[in-house]
């Protein structure tokens, strides 16, 4: 990473969810705000560096966030879930994505579904293809060993991943395309599975999802340059 307007640190802790210590390189240590609610495992490691963002906004009682980390194996990782649906729609903006390359309108944050849900990304007027419901998903969840490259979603019981996989179930049985998009961001992770092990709920919900017509796409952010982009597809493993 080497993005000029980020600030460098070492992790020192991350607690109650929303907050994280980390030492700055004159020695003082400051609490900055971590966007990630799920459990980061695996991610976690004290004296890792971290990058941080810094808000403009005067009233923020923490006004750096924990962007990315790198860890000791060398594995770089995007900590905030919230740049995932950016650059998932950067990337189909600019053709990247060619399962869903062709759709002239992208838009955000739609209103559909029967659980009062939110889509994360619409595509519609595409002259071939149905309109298009994509959910994106972040994963960090590298499980050892880590030299198999596995990277698991999610990282912690998630109700709301399975309600959207609900909801992504009915609209593809309504005749539209659902699409659940894992973006991956985590150098080390080269296929991505359903945590079993951590919600049994949520991969028995994807694999009715799958056989209900939902699609599953997995792509990897790169980190170089100091700017992460989505870079290439990864296989998805139902029964991993």
């Amino acid at each position: 990473m080497q993005d000029p307007s980020l600030v460098q640190g070492k992790l020192v802790r991350r607690y109650k969810r929303f907050l994280a210590d980390v030492m700055m390189d004159d020695g003082e240590i400051i609490t900055v705000h971590c966007p990630n609610t799920g459990s980061m495992k695996n991610c976690v490691e004290e004296g890792a560096q971290v990058w941080l963002s810094r808000s403009e906004n005067p009233t923020r009682k923490y006004p750096l966030t924990w962007e990315y980390m790198k860890t000791s194996r060398g594995h770089y990782i995007g900590v905030n879930p919230q740049r995932a649906n950016g650059l998932v729609r950067s990337a189909i903006e600019a053709g990247r994505v060619l399962e869903v390359h062709g759709y002239p309108e992208v838009k955000n944050e739609v209103c559909y579904g029967d659980e009062n849900s939110r889509i994360d990304i619409f595509l519609s007027g595409h002259s071939g293809q149905a309109e298009c419901y994509l959910e994106v998903k972040s994963v960090t969840l590298l499980e050892n060993p880590v030299s198999h490259g596995v990277g698991y979603f999610p990282d912690s019981v998630s109700v709301r991943g399975t309600r959207h996989l609900r909801e992504l179930k009915r609209v593809a049985i309504q005749g539209h395309r659902a699409i659940l998009f894992f973006c991956v961001q985590h150098s080390g992770i080269q296929q991505v599975a359903p945590a079993a092990h951590i919600d049994p709920l949520y991969a028995d919900t994807l694999i009715e999802a799958v056989e209900a017509g939902v699609e599953v796409l997995v792509y990897k952010v790169r980190f170089r340059g100091g700017k992460p982009t989505i870079h290439t597809s990864l296989p998805f493993v139902l029964g991993a």
